[in-house]
């Protein structure tokens, strides 16, 4: 069973918007949540996390653009992402870390959790 499915990808021009939502599965008892990216050819790029206290940090090349969000009532993630450029273009991934995870949970680390199968964003110019 895929740990995290995601949704809500999609193709838009410069400037655009998208929202990504994201459904855990299984444990949700995970150290920490959020997104990660990876473009063709690229590694893997953290985007974003979030702690079991609520605590969300992006990385510097979204913030200001990029929104998580997380409604416990649903048990969903959200991304919602705003002023979308050409280079935000990949397959962007939920992922979790697990409580007993060796990692710190921050917007690098996040890249080394479960993960589900991804969900496609293009940004054209």
């Amino acid at each position: 069973q895929v740990p995290l499915e995601e949704s809500g990808g999609g193709s838009v021009q410069t400037g655009g918007s998208l929202r990504l939502s994201c459904i855990p599965s299984g444990d949700s008892s995970n150290k920490c949540v959020g997104w990660f990216r990876q473009a063709p050819g690229g590694e893997r790029e953290g985007v974003v996390n979030m702690d079991n206290s609520g605590n969300i940090n992006y990385a510097a090349f979204v913030k200001g653009r990029f929104t998580m969000s997380k409604d416990s009532a649903k048990n969903t993630l959200s991304l919602q992402m705003s002023d979308l450029k050409p280079e935000d273009t990949a397959m962007y991934y939920c992922a979790a870390l697990p409580r007993n995870s060796r990692y710190a949970c921050n917007a690098y680390t996040i890249k080394f959790g479960l993960f589900g199968r991804g969900t496609q964003v293009a940004v054209s110019s």
